[in-house]
């Protein structure tokens, strides 16, 4: 059993679900796990923090960790800095069978700061029982301190592991989001996955392969220079636009369960589609990407959000990280004139947000994901999640299987 703990709406699960294995996850948010179980993956609905560990001895050989980030994110109040030495301290404890996690928690400036630790519990009942075989872990840059820490204990526990922080556009994500990585075995070498990907090409060589250029949002959308998304409600939490909540732990079991195979190609544009008439009320999953023309005078850029030092990006390029929860991080589509000099009567189209199923493809999740929930309960899952294109390439290794470009069509 591969067990998937802080699961969200399955970005580790689909990468197995691609070479061909499964995972049981454990998941608190409720449409996270609709997510989940619409997409036919195992899921128990329970608090990462207080589920028992004796169902799990002896029978697993993988454990993924993906803690809630916003308590460390850039785009929160990044309390989980302040709480850091508590975090470490819990991890020190847990490692030799020490529980004082409610102490600790007590003295948390943010109570989902201590998520980051709860991977060591689960490490050390499984350690009796000389597993799992390999772990893997990501989280934010600012969790590296942590991950080194989980890496040393680990080591001394007769595990290789390798922690560092990974570029998903370096393996093929069109988007530049970077996340601390923990990689451990006991049967193998722990080291990074080959990068597949670069800013520029890099032709073979006799040193080995060489690397593709970084996929653009342009190609991952199938998009061209002067294609233009349609308007649609989008970003910013529920009916009212004030903020969602984020998932902060785990989940119960959710039948339904069917395979989904590989990536479905992106579907292709169709401009018959109108802009807004009733969009908002279909379901999320249905809302495909769509397209239409702008003037040739301008190109579109995507703004990470409308903060002064926010990401923006043209669409030949990856996308900067994409997270959502409020109004301030809203991802939003923006014209830019192609030349510096002004592009004369052609007039400049209007901003349009992100639609929910573009920020999934941009995530490398199949365009036909089954996302649950309104936009804002969507966005939420789709800024939480791994990217599997990124998970699948940390996983492989682990399984013994190889990856093709095939497996990751992104675009029709």
């Amino acid at each position: 059993m591969i067990l998937d703990l802080f699961a969200g709406p399955g970005g580790w699960s689909q990468a197995l679900t691609v070479l061909g294995v499964r995972d049981v996850g454990l998941e608190w948010d409720e449409w996270a796990c609709k997510t989940r179980a619409a997409a036919g993956q195992l899921t128990i609905r329970t608090d990462v923090a207080a589920y028992p560990l004796w169902p799990f001895l002896g029978r697993i050989t993988g454990l993924i960790a993906s803690p809630p980030c916003q308590a460390w994110s850039m785009a929160g109040k990044r309390l989980g800095l302040v709480d850091q030495p508590l975090v470490h301290q819990a991890v020190a404890d847990l490692a030799q069978g020490l529980d004082t996690r409610d102490k600790l928690l007590a003295a948390c400036r943010d109570e989902r700061s201590l998520l980051a630790a709860e991977p060591m519990r689960y490490l050390h009942a499984l350690h009796q029982h000389g597993q799992p075989e390999w772990v893997a872990m990501e989280e934010v840059p600012d969790v590296l301190p942590l991950w080194r820490q989980y890496a040393a204990i680990l080591r001394t526990w007769g595990y290789s592991a390798w922690t560092g922080v990974l570029n998903a556009a370096d393996y093929g994500v069109p988007q530049t989001r970077r996340r601390a990585i923990l990689l451990a075995s006991r049967t193998q070498t722990a080291a990074p996955p080959p990068p597949t990907h670069a800013k520029l090409a890099e032709p073979d060589s006799l040193f080995g392969p060489g690397r593709a250029r970084w996929i653009s949002m342009a190609e991952a959308l199938g998009w061209g220079a002067t294609d233009r998304p349609v308007p649609t409600v989008c970003a910013g939490g529920g009916p009212g636009g004030g903020p969602e909540p984020f998932p902060s732990g785990s989940r119960k079991t959710l039948s339904d369960a069917r395979d989904r195979g590989t990536w479905k190609p992106h579907p292709p544009a169709n401009p018959a589609v109108a802009a807004a008439d009733g969009r908002a009320e279909k379901a999320v999953h249905s809302e495909n990407p769509t397209v239409r023309a702008i003037p040739a005078a301008w190109r579109w850029t995507l703004r990470n959000n409308n903060q002064a030092n926010a990401t923006v990006r043209t669409i030949d390029e990856p996308a900067g990280t994409l997270f959502f929860g409020h109004r301030a991080n809203e991802c939003v589509w923006q014209a830019e004139p192609v030349n510096p000099t002004p592009p004369g009567t052609d007039p400049a189209p209007d901003p349009i947000r992100i639609t929910a199923a573009e920020a999934g493809i941009l995530q490398t999740f199949p365009a036909d994901y089954p996302w649950q929930g309104n936009k804002g309960q969507v966005f939420s899952q789709v800024g939480n999640a791994v990217p599997p294109r990124l998970a699948a390439h940390l996983l492989a290794p682990h399984l013994g299987k190889s990856l093709t470009p095939d497996d990751f069509t992104l675009a029709a």
